[in-house]
C-alpha cells in the first residue's frame, strides 16, 4: 500500500496523448478534419489542422517566458525520460509508484482543448470524443484496477453526449464524465438543456468531472482582458469552476438531481469556503430573484460535490475546518508544467491540523465515494 494500511487515490492525473491520436483513432469519415498535435517543442500540447491552431493559440507569445519558469523547466528535466519513452501506460504506472499513488483517475491533456472550437460540427466533435475515449480505454487496459478512465463527451449536442457517456461507462468501464465549465454554444452547465445528461449520470452512478483548461476559443475568465498566459491561467481555473458551481447549485440542478455528484478539478480548494458562504448569503438576500431551494447552497455542495486540493495548499486545514472533511480530494495534476513532485502524499499527512481520519478521507475515502468505488 502507498500509505500505511490504505491505498492512495489521485483524483486528477493526466496523460499525454500521442500527437497523431485523432488521425489514427477517429472514424475514417472524419480523418481529413482531425487535428494533429504539434511537436516542435518539448511539452508542446497544442493542436493544429492544416497549420492552423486548433483549440489553443498556435503561436503563444508567452512561450519563451514559460520555458524559463521554475516549475516548467524543472518538470521538463524531471520528466524528459518519460517523454523519451513515449508517455506509455508503463511510464504512467512507474510515475505513480514513485509518488506513492495506488489508483489514479485519468484526464486528457491535448483532449482538454480538442473540442473547444466554437460552432464545431457536432458530428465531428462526437467522432473526436469517441476517438479519444477509445484510445484512453486502450491506455488504461494496461492496469484497469489502477488507471480509471473519465469520458470526454461533446458539449455541442446533447444526444451525442448522452450516447458517448452511456457507451463509455457501460462498455468501457469509465468512472466519470468530463466537461468544461465554459459556455459552449452559449449553454452553461446550469442550463436545463443538460438535465437528461444529469439524469443519465445519476442512473450510471458516475460523477460529472468539471475540468478547465486555458484556451483561446471559448468564453473564459481572464481571456477578455489579458494576453499574458500566466495572468489568464491564474484567473481561468478557479473563476470558471466557481461560476460552474454556482450554476449547478444555485441554478437548481442539484435540487432536481439529488443523485448527481460533481467534482471540481485543478483549481485548488482555497476558494471553496468563501464561495459557499457567498452563495449562502446571496440566497438569503436575493432569494426572491432565484429558484426556490429548500436547502442552502453549502448544504447541496456538502451533499453532492467535491473539490480537489493541490498537495502544497497551505489553506487545506482551513478549508477542511470551514467546508468539511468529506468534500476534499487529493490530486497531483501530473505531469503538467505547474504540477509538483516529491512525496506529495507526505505533504498532506504533514498537516498536523488534519486528523488521521481527515487525511485518509482526502487521500482515499472521499475519492471512493465521488467515483463510486466504495
Amino acid at each position: 500500500m502507498a500509505h500505511g494500511t490504505y491505498k492512495v487515490l489521485d483524483s486528477d492525473i493526466h496523460i499525454i496523448e500521442p500527437p497523431d491520436l485523432w488521425p489514427r483513432y477517429i472514424d475514417p469519415a472524419f480523418r481529413d478534419r482531425a487535428p494533429i498535435g504539434l511537436t516542435e517543442d518539448e511539452g508542446d500540447l497544442r493542436l493544429a489542422h492544416n497549420g492552423k491552431g486548433w483549440g489553443r493559440v498556435a503561436i503563444d507569445a508567452d512561450r519563451s517566458r514559460r520555458r524559463q519558469g521554475r516549475n516548467y523547466a524543472l518538470n521538463q528535466e524531471r520528466w524528459r525520460p518519460y517523454a523519451e519513452r513515449g508517455w506509455t501506460s508503463k511510464v504512467q504506472l512507474e510515475a505513480m509508484d514513485i509518488e506513492g499513488i495506488d489508483v489514479a483517475v485519468v484526464y486528457p491533456s491535448r483532449g482538454l482543448f480538442a473540442l473547444t472550437i466554437p460552432d464545431m460540427d457536432p458530428r465531428l466533435a462526437a467522432a473526436m470524443a469517441r476517438a479519444y475515449n477509445d484510445w484512453l480505454h486502450e491506455f488504461c487496459s494496461a492496469d484497469p484496477e489502477r488507471l480509471l478512465g473519465v469520458a470526454l463527451v461533446p458539449q455541442s449536442d446533447l444526444g451525442e453526449a448522452l450516447a458517448e457517456a452511456r457507451r463509455c461507462v457501460r462498455e468501457l468501464g469509465f468512472r466519470g464524465v468530463m466537461m468544461r465549465p465554459n459556455p459552449v454554444r452559449a449553454r452553461t452547465l446550469g442550463d436545463p438543456y443538460w438535465d437528461p445528461l444529469w439524469s443519465l449520470l445519476e442512473e450510471l452512478d458516475v460523477p460529472l468531472a468539471v475540468h478547465e483548461g486555458t484556451t483561446q476559443d471559448l468564453p473564459q475568465s481572464g481571456r477578455d482582458r489579458f494576453d499574458n498566459y500566466a495572468l489568464r491561467h491564474v484567473c481561468s481555473h478557479p473563476h470558471e469552476q466557481q461560476i460552474a458551481c454556482a450554476g449547478l447549485v444555485m441554478g437548481g440542478v442539484l435540487e432536481r438531481h439529488p443523485g448527481l455528484r460533481a467534482v471540481f478539478l485543478e483549481s485548488g480548494c482555497g476558494w471553496l469556503p468563501h464561495w459557499l458562504e457567498r452563495m449562502d448569503e446571496h440566497v438569503h438576500a436575493w432569494g426572491y430573484a432565484l429558484a426556490k431551494l429548500p436547502l442552502a447552497p453549502s448544504e447541496y455542495f456538502r451533499r453532492q460535490c467535491f473539490v480537489t486540493c493541490d498537495p502544497n495548499e497551505r489553506t487545506l486545514p482551513a478549508v477542511v475546518a470551514l467546508a468539511g472533511e468529506d468534500v476534499v480530494l487529493f490530486a497531483t495534476d501530473y505531469p503538467h508544467p505547474d504540477a509538483l513532485a516529491g512525496d506529495l502524499v507526505g505533504r498532506i499527512t504533514a498537516h498536523a491540523e488534519l486528523s488521521p481520519s481527515a487525511q485518509e478521507k482526502i487521500l482515499r475515502r472521499n475519492a471512493q465515494r465521488c467515483f463510486g468505488l466504495a
